[in-house]
């Protein structure tokens, strides 16, 4: 994203705060900084300062957060704001579990199960949101789309044998081909490998946990071992060294399970030439000029909802609701969460994000978070045209950088508000990279995406706890976590200063950010280090304190 030029007025005066009079807070004092002086945390984090890391103090804690719960406490405790109603456009969200089903949207002109268009939107019964996937779970990524579209005009011709007006189609043709190859052979080796991995550790643990008559053990239980045969110590060499990517091997068997069932999963369908999943939804993802397709089961078909978890964890770092002495506290109060189902387990279709974030904008959605994102695109225009649309009708977007660890200033990723070199399409949409919780040259996570021009700004993102479906709750962690968390304290700002457009929500977030003096590593590689200040545009951090300070002064 280019910088915006800053059109704020910072002042003093009280007649010029924003909000009604339920909701002015009064011009706050200087606000929070970093610096190189400031100490990290030094010691382990418990297991509720894990939980509960995005939301703690740099300052008070030493803990990189966004100083939400010093925000609740030291500015906004007692006061009231006015309601805003945030989208997740993503997988589904789980609208019964018990920490999101009193903070979702409800549509006032919609009457529940009568199957009438009440409201005329020409959604039939959109109560929570909407499905624009159908019954939908799988799905090819887009290259894979490409090469089954291309391969009948392009299957055994080269470069030579193609038409001049041709040979732009024909070059994507190419690069999807090579992308597919590649990524292939490395899913394919992935399976295998950890397969063979699942193969020797499985014997290996039950073996040596009947032999120490226990299934969880440490390094020095098997130190203790001083009748081992040659093939125990061959084993308990093993699960040593296993133990240093894990505290315990039950543990780390289901992780290794996880990983086999993932890449697996992508030969199944990401990578399947063949099947046409779209075929359920019964419209043409290539044909933009009707949006009413799908259903209102904002969660998905499948009954355990699985299909839903990442939606449901995106909606709970959001929003969950506060002080309820359940599972967590999402970042923002006074928010509704409309639920937007339109990503895909695979490549999402440009039409259903572009039919999603108009849907989200023409109901009222003044925050939408996007946490997904792809390398090919068929029809980015329709998407450009929706941000653009968003951005006419004063709302925010805040997106997902991406988990491939890469420079975006120099790629092309989808959404993105650049459409070319220097050219942009929006001024309300915010490109989110993720922070760990060790403060330092590691807080930049090891898997984000960043880049100076293509990344605003960065927010937590590794280990968050958040809600999962069936009234469950994980760690989950990437870019994906990152994005809610700067949108649920984007949610407040526009709660608390309503009369703020969303250009300046957008610009109060990257000017009130901490920043980090210090080199970074990037992508987990010691040897690639940056300064924080060159790997986004604002070269900050999100911090919900500071961010209210300087609204509070506008």
């Amino acid at each position: 994203m280019r910088i915006i030029k800053n059109t704020l007025i910072i002042t003093a005066a009280a007649t010029l705060l924003v909000g009604c009079r339920s909701t002015i807070i009064p011009a706050l004092s200087v606000p929070m900084e970093s610096s190189d002086a400031v100490a990290s945390k030094v010691t382990a984090l418990t297991d509720m300062e894990l939980k509960n890391w995005s939301s703690k103090d740099l300052k008070n804690d030493t803990i990189p957060g966004m100083s939400v719960d010093r925000t609740y406490q030291e500015i906004i405790q007692g006061k009231v704001g006015t309601t805003v109603i945030v989208a997740v456009i993503d997988s589904g969200v789980d609208i019964e579990h018990e920490d999101l089903k009193n903070v979702l949207w409800t549509n006032p002109k919609e009457i529940a199960g009568n199957n009438i268009d009440d409201d005329n939107n020409g959604y039939v019964d959109d109560i929570h949101g909407w499905n624009f996937l159908g019954d939908i779970i799988k799905e090819n990524m887009e290259y894979v789309r490409i090469i089954r579209n291309l391969k009948p005009k392009y299957d055994g011709k080269t470069q030579s044998a193609v038409s001049a007006v041709d040979l732009e189609e024909f070059a994507l043709y190419q690069k999807a081909n090579e992308e597919f190859s590649k990524e292939l052979q490395q899913t394919t080796a992935n399976v295998t490998r950890y397969g063979d991995m699942l193969g020797q550790l499985i014997p290996a643990h039950t073996a040596i946990s009947k032999k120490l008559g226990k299934k969880d053990y440490s390094k020095e239980d098997l130190v203790s071992i001083t009748d081992a045969s040659g093939e125990e110590k061959q084993q308990i060499g093993m699960l040593t060294q296993m133990l240093n990517y894990s505290d315990n091997i039950p543990g780390f068997i289901t992780q290794i399970k996880g990983g086999v069932a993932y890449y697996q999963g992508r030969l199944d369908s990401h990578f399947d030439t063949k099947t046409d999943f779209r075929s359920v939804v019964g419209d043409n993802p290539d044909d933009n000029s009707n949006p009413y397709y799908g259903n209102n089961d904002v969660d998905g078909p499948d009954p355990e909802k699985k299909d839903a978890k990442h939606g449901t964890h995106v909606a709970g770092i959001i929003a969950a609701q506060r002080n309820n002495n359940l599972g967590m506290n999402g970042v923002a109060q006074n928010v509704q969460i409309m639920a937007v189902r339109a990503v895909p387990d695979g490549d999402e279709y440009d039409k259903d994000i572009a039919n999603a974030i108009r849907y989200a904008v023409d109901n009222g959605a003044k925050v939408i978070n996007t946490s997904f994102g792809k390398y090919y695109s068929t029809h980015p225009q329709w998407v450009w045209d929706a941000l653009a649309y968003a951005s006419e009708k004063d709302v925010l977007i805040v997106n997902a950088a991406g988990n491939e660890s890469i420079d975006l200033d120099g790629i092309q990723v989808y959404p993105n508000d650049q459409v070319g070199v220097g050219e942009e399409i929006s001024e309300t949409f915010l490109t989110v990279g993720a922070l760990n919780y060790k403060y330092g040259s590691e807080v930049l996570a090891t898997f984000s995406n960043y880049g100076k021009v293509n990344v605003d700004v960065f927010g937590p993102g590794v280990k968050i706890w958040a809600t999962t479906p069936l009234n469950t709750y994980e760690y989950l962690q990437g870019t994906s976590m990152a994005s809610p968390n700067v949108a649920g304290v984007a949610a407040m700002i526009r709660s608390y200063y309503p009369r703020l457009s969303a250009k300046q929500v957008k610009q109060v977030l990257m000017d009130s950010g901490l920043p980090v003096k210090t080199d970074v590593v990037l992508g987990g590689d010691p040897s690639k280090k940056d300064r924080f200040k060159n790997i986004s545009t604002s070269g900050k951090m999100v911090n919900m304190y500071n961010a209210f300070i300087m609204a509070s002064k506008m």
